[in-house]
């Protein structure tokens, strides 16, 4: 009884086949892993995680992770698109500091090409602040990203987000208002598709 039990579980991993996971275009199609499957269409829709340090191979890139979803399949190949990212948990706790604001902004856009994003924009203070000063920072934030969105394609938008050019041009606006300790994209999600 048990020998056929342990054979069925060898066979059933005999069938399956290996595809590899390739990041899309504008992350450098580059090979970030593997999975098996006995049928393609299994393969297709499964979300893959990994870090930013290990597609840029920069170590103090190591805090933030990515999510890819698998969307076309070619022989063994299995193309994906991104599907977001977030800061890990414990990153985001050594952020937070003792008599320091923490100001989100949380916005659902639209980019230029018709993706939907969710996109959720951290800024840390160095001392607490009034709430009229979070206020303007929040404005900033939201007029920056509707910008960004409104201009920028899906891949240009996630691009900047990943890499921090978003996050550094809302610091440099927001600055102004008052001492900032840290800004950042702390998390994006890919909600909608375009139909076409």
């Amino acid at each position: 009884m048990n020998d056929t039990l342990s054979r069925a579980t060898r066979d059933k991993w005999r069938r399956k086949e290996w595809y590899d996971i390739i990041l899309p275009r504008y992350f450098g199609e580059t090979k970030v892993g593997e999975t098996p499957s006995d049928d393609p269409e299994k393969v297709d829709g499964r979300v893959f995680e990994t870090t930013l340090a290990a597609i840029t191979g920069d170590f103090s890139q190591e805090y933030m992770k990515m999510y890819f979803q698998v969307d076309e399949i070619e022989g063994h190949t299995a193309r994906t698109v991104f599907k977001g990212h977030e800061y890990l948990r414990d990153y985001l706790r050594s952020l937070v500091r003792r008599r320091s604001t923490k100001v989100d902004g949380f916005f659902r856009v639209y980019t230029k090409d018709g993706y939907r994003v969710k996109v959720v924009v951290t800024a840390m203070t160095q001392r607490r602040i009034q709430t009229t000063k979070e206020v303007a920072i929040r404005k900033i934030m939201t007029a920056i990203v509707e910008d960004k969105a409104e201009n920028l394609t899906f891949d240009q938008l996630a691009h900047e987000m990943v890499l921090g050019k978003l996050a550094s041009d809302v610091y440099n606006e927001a600055k102004n208002v008052c001492a900032l300790r840290h800004v950042g994209v702390r998390k994006s999600e890919l909600l909608a598709i375009p139909n076409n």
